[in-house]
């Protein structure tokens, strides 16, 4: 039976059809814009947009389950327009096209940001309510009325189950996602400082496989945070020099310092054409819950995040296959001089 997967081309979407296609599964990609990351792939690309319900009654047509990650990431606190169309309303289509289609299971890509972090002392899991006020980013908030979307779907008797990933990090990162550029830029040695603070980091062929384990095992209606390591900023660094060559960072901000100073940097990466890194969002972030429990996900799905070192030893190695990147010393990573 056919599975679909929205937003199929992402950093998720690109790792999820590779693990679909390995255990044989036929599957169908909706593709927006750029297919870049299913090139070559065994699959169904068929074009869409979680805006159009009518493209998604047609790529829903005959399929059994669908994976829905299509969403716009913001680091903005100025992006609810957007976000509220894609993330909200997508997610409001694709619920009544899975309906429509008789789609037995879907499968819902949330965010550990839909959930409120507070308190800090306490950690995180499942029952932790959704954020709602307007203190919280758009993003977050976005996030929070999808699943929303997804419970109203339920109440009408359909089939689903939620999932809420930490940060994602892992290779097939073709875009690249935010992190992945903060990745290059440390390995190219072109991040001009780092941050305290840190996130908790997850695997992204982890969480493509607590996902296709949600999909088999999971009860109707439930939901899990799978969750990686907290890992700070500069350790990451530490870690990327140590893997890479590259000289290490030394210029370190406090995050109340580098507040001040994001909308600066904001400003000047619009004047260079690129997407800030450091905004009040992002470092906001960096202060969040440091313990994500994935009790419940461990339980039902059997979920277990591989070490931290070895996701970001695969990710680097990939960029540097991909050449986003090359060592000082012109030797591959996992090679020795």
């Amino acid at each position: 039976m056919t599975v679909v997967i929205t937003g199929a081309s992402g950093h998720v979407g690109a790792n999820l059809v590779r693990a679909l296609i390995d255990k044989g599964r036929p599957t169908r990609c909706l593709v927006h814009v750029n297919c870049r990351a299913l090139d070559g792939l065994d699959t169904e690309i068929v074009p869409g947009d979680i805006s159009d319900p009518d493209s998604l009654r047609r790529a829903f047509e005959g399929a059994d389950v669908v994976y829905h990650l299509a969403a716009c990431i913001s680091l903005s606190m100025s992006d609810w327009a957007v976000l509220e169309k894609v993330n909200v309303l997508g997610t409001r289509n694709v619920v009544e096209a899975c309906r429509h289609a008789g789609v037995r299971r879907l499968i819902h890509f949330s965010s550990i940001h839909a959930v409120v972090q507070e308190p800090m002392s306490v950690p995180v899991d499942e029952s932790r309510p959704l954020v709602a006020s307007r203190h919280y980013p758009p993003y977050d908030r976005s996030k929070a009325a999808a699943e929303i979307e997804v419970r109203r779907g339920i109440e009408k008797g359909l089939d689903a189950v939620i999932i809420n990933p930490t940060a994602i990090i892992g290779p097939y990162d073709y875009q690249p996602s935010y992190f992945g550029e903060a990745l290059l830029s440390l390995a190219r040695r072109r991040l001009p400082a780092l941050v305290t603070g840190g996130f908790d980091w997850v695997d992204v062929r982890d969480v493509a496989a607590g996902a296709i384990q949600a999909e088999a095992k999971a009860p109707p209606g439930t939901k899990y945070l799978l969750s990686g390591h907290w890992v700070s900023m500069c350790d990451i660094a530490a870690m990327v020099t140590e893997i890479t060559g590259v000289p290490a960072i030394r210029f370190v901000l406090p995050l109340w310092l580098a507040r001040v100073g994001a909308p600066f940097i904001q400003a000047a990466s619009r004047l260079n054409g690129k997407r800030p890194l450091y905004t009040g969002v992002s470092l906001r972030a960096l202060k969040s819950n440091r313990h994500i429990s994935r009790e419940r996900a461990a339980r039902d799905l059997g979920y277990e995040p591989r070490p931290f070192r070895e996701t970001l030893a695969d990710t680097l190695r990939w960029f540097e296959e991909n050449g986003n990147f090359t060592r000082p010393d012109n030797l591959k990573i996992g090679e020795s001089g």
